[in-house]
């Protein structure tokens, strides 16, 4: 039997875009998902439309909550999660149709505890493809830390929505989005759970296409203050990460330079 895959979705005045981020979740290849939306406190239809969504679709669950934030959002979803894989989505954004189902065959062929796969930014007409790691055989967790200090600021590594996550680990290990950050606690999120996973897979299919726009939950509440403050906070668990892996002296330069550099563009 194929296995349960849990799709988490934080919903947060996101009326405009909500149906089509929830269509291409349930039009995916792949049939075996439970479909978790968390409806933070939304103040327009958003919550209206994810308790229809629930009634014409049995695999789609709706979890009503008081403002918070999306990572305690996620965190919800997560504690509720009853599949053996999760993967992430926002609600402005949307799934390629068989994004579940290759990765799902990625983890499961090559017994992987991660799968990071190539996601399309979109920016009005145009689209671009972001794709950092060939699809080639399994990596350690040695080998996909040295990969990751080639661009230690980008969303293809920071980001949780074009990743494959195993629940067990997670779960054994109580992994958790930063309710005290309100950027990047997804990045935060990654670096824990890198520390725990031991496999890792990428694919060159983009999976993913993330709508670049200001009202996107990457981009909110980006002030320079937000930044600095993360920023430092994350090159803390970045030098703890690689001191664990007993790879940071080789990785030092790389190291502080995550405090300059920026994300894709």
């Amino acid at each position: 039997m194929l296995p349960l895959v849990s799709v988490i979705i934080p919903v947060y005045n996101a009326a405009t875009d909500l149906a089509r981020c929830i269509e291409s979740v349930r039009r995916q290849s792949y049939e075996n998902l439970e479909i978790l939306l968390v409806n933070d406190g939304s103040r327009d239809t958003s919550g209206e439309i994810c308790r229809m969504y629930a009634r014409v679709d049995e695999r789609i669950r709706v979890i009503d909550k008081q403002n918070e934030g999306v990572s305690a959002a996620r965190n919800d979803a997560i504690r509720a999660a009853k599949g053996k894989y999760l993967q992430f989505a926002d609600s402005d954004d949307y799934m390629a149709q068989d994004a579940v189902y290759r990765m799902v065959q990625k983890a499961e062929h090559d017994d992987c505890d991660l799968v990071i796969a190539a996601y399309c930014r979109v920016r009005g007409e145009h689209q671009r493809t972001y794709a950092f790691l060939p699809e080639t055989s399994v990596m350690s967790k040695n080998e996909f830390a040295r990969h990751l200090m080639e661009e230690p600021a980008s969303f293809y590594y920071g980001v949780l929505w074009n990743k494959l996550y195993r629940a067990d680990i997670i779960r054994r290990h109580d992994i958790r989005c930063n309710t005290d950050l309100s950027w990047s606690e997804d990045f935060l999120f990654n670096l824990e759970y890198i520390r725990y996973a031991e496999r890792f897979a990428a694919l060159e299919y983009p999976v993913y296409y993330y709508i670049n726009n200001e009202k996107s939950i990457t981009h909110t509440q980006m002030d320079v203050v937000n930044v600095i403050k993360t920023k430092a906070t994350l090159f803390q668990y970045y030098k703890e990460l690689y001191e664990h892996l007993g790879l940071y002296e080789k990785y030092k330069p790389q190291i502080y330079r995550y405090l300059i550099s920026v994300a894709e563009r």
